[in-house]
């Protein structure tokens, strides 16, 4: 990332907004919020294979396998304003698991990306599948966004669920039916 380049748009929006860039409580926002952006769109840096790291092991072990109330935090590609929430993940094996760090890892890389919540759940889902050729996948996402609760419609209560069901999960009612009911569950 181009450092000065955003510092300088950064100067520019808050010339334009009306404030005074100089004014003592915003002469380093430019650099902070420079900073910040780099921070909260690290995913383009990250790379699958290094991510996983070759935690992928041979088992036998053929049973659902979820990960759920996985925070995360991620940038709105349409306002550049926060959405967040929780991730739900959830494969079968077919003789291959993955250490569990490695799925909300996963979900950093997509949601640390300028995003929408669709893409980001069929993005987490190809990944998983792809890395561990399972049975079947499934993810779900819950988020609050930002752009609809400080602008526009302004709801505060509203929230958006996703879902993207891969092999059994997508052919197969009774295993999506068992994950969305293993997610719906409060924690122990």
């Amino acid at each position: 990332m181009n450092f000065k380049k955003v510092e300088s748009c950064i100067h520019t929006i808050l010339e334009e907004v009306g404030e005074d860039p100089k004014r003592e409580g915003l002469v380093k926002t430019p650099e902070r919020v420079a900073k910040a952006y780099e921070y909260l769109t690290y995913g383009y840096t990250k790379n699958i294979d290094e991510i996983v790291n070759g935690a992928i092991f041979e088992e036998d072990y053929d049973e659902m396998v979820t990960v759920k109330d996985i925070d995360f935090y991620s940038m709105c590609e349409h306002h550049l304003i926060p959405f967040y929430g929780k991730v739900h993940v959830a494969y079968i094996p077919k003789g291959k698991v993955v250490g569990l760090s490695k799925i909300p890892r996963i979900v950093d890389v997509f949601a640390r990306r300028l995003q929408i919540q669709e893409r980001m759940t069929q993005e987490i889902a190809k990944t998983v599948n792809d890395y561990l050729a399972p049975s079947g996948v499934g993810v779900v996402v819950e988020a609050y966004h930002m752009c609809m609760m400080m602008r526009g419609v302004e709801k505060q209560n509203s929230y958006t669920v996703t879902s993207c069901m891969l092999g059994d999960f997508r052919e197969d009612p009774r295993t999506r039916e068992e994950f969305l009911n293993l997610i719906s569950h409060k924690r122990i």
